[in-house]
This record gives C-alpha cells, sequence and structure tokens, in this order.
C-alpha cells in the first residue's frame, strides 16, 4: 500500500488551474509536518500558504518549471497549481535546516495524494525575487516552494535504459516519462 502511494506521488507539473485548492487542505497538509523527525527537534520550518489566483500569479513566475524540458518554460494558463506552499527556515532557530524540509516536502506531497492531488517540489526558485514580491522578513531563508493541483497529465515510470540516462521527457501525446534506476543499481554489496 505505501509503495503504490509513493509511486503515485510524483512531480506533476500541468494542473487544472480551475481546481480549487482551499486554505484548510494546506494547513491540513501542514499539519502532518508537525508530527515528523526534526534535527535536534528545533523544528524551524515555517510556511507560506497561497491558493487565491492572485497570491499564485506572484509566485508563479520566480520558479524553474522543468530543466531537463529546454522548450517549454511551464504550464500555460489554465494548467497551472491551484495552491503553493513555501518552505522557510527560520534563522531564529537554526542556521542548517539539514533535511528537515525533504522530510516535510515528501510528507505533505504523500498527503496531497491522498487527497487526490499532486504536485512539484521546487528548489530552483529565483529566491531574491520571490522573498521582494511576498515581502518575506530576512530571517526566513526560502528552501523550497510546493506546487500543488489536481493533476492533468500522466506521468510513466521507467527503468534507466542501459546508457544510463535518467532525464525525464515528455512523448507526442504530452505522457511525461521519468527513468528510475533499479534497487540493484542502488544498493552497494
Amino acid at each position: 500500500m505505501l509503495l503504490e502511494m509513493v509511486k503515485k506521488t510524483r512531480s506533476y507539473r500541468r494542473f487544472d488551474q480551475q481546481f480549487e485548492i482551499t486554505k484548510d487542505t494546506l494547513r491540513e497538509l501542514v499539519n502532518l509536518t508537525r508530527f515528523v523527525a526534526s534535527g535536534g527537534n528545533l523544528q524551524p520550518l515555517r510556511y507560506l500558504l497561497a491558493c487565491t489566483p492572485e497570491k499564485n500569479a506572484t509566485i508563479f513566475p520566480h520558479l524553474v518549471w522543468a530543466a531537463y524540458l529546454k522548450d517549454w518554460s511551464g504550464p500555460v494558463a489554465g494548467e497551472r497549481p491551484g495552491a503553493y506552499i513555501v518552505i522557510l527556515g527560520d534563522t531564529g532557530l537554526a542556521k542548517n535546516f539539514h533535511c528537515d524540509q525533504g522530510i516535510a516536502a515528501q510528507t505533505m506531497m504523500l498527503g496531497a495524494t491522498e487527497k487526490g492531488l499532486g504536485g512539484c517540489i521546487f528548489g530552483t526558485i529565483h529566491r531574491d525575487n520571490l522573498r521582494q514580491a511576498l515581502a518575506i522578513p530576512a530571517q526566513y531563508q526560502i528552501l523550497w516552494v510546493i506546487a500543488l493541483g489536481k493533476p492533468i497529465e500522466k506521468v510513466v515510470l521507467e527503468t534507466v535504459g542501459a546508457d544510463g540516462n535518467i532525464k525525464y521527457w515528455r512523448d507526442s501525446d504530452g505522457v511525461h516519462h521519468v527513468p528510475k534506476r533499479s534497487l540493484d543499481q542502488l544498493i552497494l554489496e
């Protein structure tokens, strides 16, 4: 059951933009993070929530959407996320956030999948511009942004081929293909 949930928790980049995600749904996803591990139990993460068209439009241009898809600059109007969660690190509580943001992000993504949503975790962010656009105080380091919505694209997991190429790609039907290494490639004997 967990394996199937993990397989469904993919990076989706095209959504039904008309599908509304409420602030309560975002709060439920953030609430999951209160119960996960945190280095030194410092719990230094903070979250900025966005689910209005205006705030979403403010965040959208500050994200780099798919580095391997060179001819695609991100979803078009109508296919953009219905919500975002900006993950921040409170530098008043910690200087290094270790793996806290990864644990929190994956937990929220699993929660989103359980709700029939999909998302994409962004590490490539125009941080200075986003900070200014959202008036984020300097005390908070912008770590990641999660885009959320009702996915409208199909994502297929495949085994990495003999050439070792791990770059995701889209076929002529818009299906997103994601090569994954085999278990034997991951485990060192």
